[in-house]
C-alpha cells in the first residue's frame, strides 16, 4: 500500500508541542527571529504549528513562500535570491525553517555565512516524531565526526565485493544530529549522519550495490538485482547489472549538461548513518513515498552512504543535478586501518545510541 494512503499513526494535536520542542533544541528563544520559507507543497499543518509554537515561546516568526514546488530530485535549485529583498531579509533572521531541500544553493552557504542556522524539514508527522534527536545522538555524531576528521585514507569494503579507497582532508567532514543549534549550522530534522567528500581524484576500486540496499534519490526504492560499479579517478567509469543498474545509468545520463560531462559520475559525499530512530526496513513498513523515506532510510545505523555528483555544498565546484543517494548495507569501513563500521554495524561504543521508545 503507498505510503500517501497510509493512515497517519501520529496524533495531529501534538504537532504544536513537537515543533516546539524542535525550537527548543534549535535554542530558540524569545527575541530571536525565525523565518519560514515554505513552497506551493508544503503541509499547512507545519505552519500553524510553528506558528503556534512560537506564540507559546515568545520570539518572533514569519512565513516567506516561494512560487514553485521544488522536486525532492532536483538538488541545488536556487529557491532564494531571485526576488528582489528575500535574501536580505533571511540573512538578518536568527533562523531559518525550511520546507524543501536547500543544498548546493548558492544561497544556503551565504546565510550560513551569516551566522544564520538552517532547519530543514521534509518527513512526514510520524517520522518528525520518531526520528527527532534523541539523547546522546548529538554527542555520538559530534564525536564520528572528530574520528572521521583525523582520518586521511578510507577503505569500504562488503562480503559482496565492495572494495573502495578514497582520501580526504581537501574538504570538511559535515555532521548532522537533527537540530540547528548553533549560529551557521544546517541540519535537516530527523538525521543522525556524518559524510564528506572525497579529495579529488583519490576514489577509486569497486562498489556493489546489493538486493536490499536503498536507492534513496532519486527512486526511493530497494535495490533488485546488483549493481556493479567501477571507480577511477574520483568518477564511476562503469555501470553494470540488470534493471537497477540501467535505472542509475539513465539518471546520470540525463544529469549530463553537455556532451562529456563527467559530473554527474564523480564520487560525491561519503559517509555513515548513526541515528538509532532511523529504519532499514521503513520503505517496507510505510510505503515508497520520498516523505516517509527521506530521513528514515538514509541514516540508520551503520549504513555507508555512497552518492554521485555534487560537491559544492563542501566547498567543491561541482554542481551536477545528477546526484544518486544509496544507503548500504553490510558493509566495513576503516578509516586509516581502523574499523568503526563492521559489516553494517557500529564498533566505536561512543558512536552507539540507545533507541528511544516513541509513539
Amino acid at each position: 500500500m503507498h505510503a500517501a494512503i497510509r493512515t497517519q499513526e501520529m496524533n495531529p494535536a501534538k504537532l504544536t508541542s513537537l515543533f516546539r520542542k524542535q525550537f527548543e533544541l534549535c535554542k530558540v528563544s524569545p527575541g530571536q527571529t525565525v523565518a519560514i520559507v515554505s513552497d506551493l507543497g508544503t503541509r499547512r499543518e507545519y505552519i500553524q504549528a510553528a506558528f503556534a509554537a512560537a506564540d507559546e515561546m515568545g520570539f518572533d516568526i514569519y512565513e516567506m513562500c516561494v512560487n514553485m514546488i521544488p522536486g525532492w530530485t532536483k538538488v541545488g535549485v536556487p529557491t532564494i535570491g531571485k526576488c528582489k529583498g528575500t535574501l536580505d531579509a533571511l540573512m538578518k533572521c536568527d533562523m531559518i525553517m525550511i520546507f524543501h531541500v536547500p543544498l548546493f544553493a548558492k544561497w544556503l552557504r551565504e546565510v550560513q555565512q551569516a551566522g544564520v542556522r538552517v532547519q530543514m524539514i521534509i518527513d512526514a508527522p510520524d517520522d518528525l516524531e520518531q526520528l527527532q534527536s534523541p539523547p546522546g545522538l548529538k554527542e555520538a555524531v559530534v564525536h564520528a565526526g572528530k574520528v572521521y576528521d583525523a582520518a586521511r585514507n578510507i577503505r569500504v569494503t562488503s562480503p559482496h565485493g565492495t572494495d573502495l579507497s578514497y582520501s580526504r582532508g581537501e574538504y570538511p567532514v559535515m555532521i548532522q544530529y537533527g537540530m540547528a543549534d548553533e549560529p551557521g549550522r544546517f541540519d535537516h530534522w530527523g538525521v543522525g549522519l556524518i559524510h564528506t567528500f572525497p579529495n579529488e581524484g583519490s576514489a577509486r576500486g569497486k562498489v556493489v550495490i546489493m538486493p536490499g540496499d536503498v536507492v534513496i534519490l532519486p527512486y526511493c526504492r530497494y535495490v533488485a538485482d546488483p549493481i556493479h560499479l567501477d571507480i577511477e579517478n574520483g568518477h564511476v567509469v562503469s555501470i553494470e547489472g540488470g534493471t537497477d543498474a540501467a535505472l542509475m545509468r539513465e539518471w546520470l545520463k540525463r544529469g549530463e549538461e553537455f556532451e562529456g560531462d563527467k559530473d554527474p559520475y564523480a564520487i560525491s559525499h561519503l559517509g555513515w548513518g548513526l541515528n538509532p530512530q532511523c529504519r532499514w526496513d521503513s520503505i517496507a513498513l510505510y510505503g515508497d513515498a520520498p516523505e516517509r523515506s527521506r530521513a528514515a532510510s538514509r541514516c540508520f545505523p551503520g549504513n555507508f552512504l555512497f552518492s554521485t555528483g555534487p560537491n559544492s555544498q563542501g566547498g567543491g565546484k561541482r554542481t551536477t543535478r545528477g546526484h544518486y543517494d544509496v544507503p548500504m548495507r553490510e558493509c566495513t569501513i576503516e578509516l586509516d586501518g581502523k574499523v568503526v563500521v563492521e559489516r553494517g554495524r557500529l564498533v566505536d561504543p561512543k558512536m552507539i545510541v540507545p533507541e528511544a521508545k516513541r509513539g
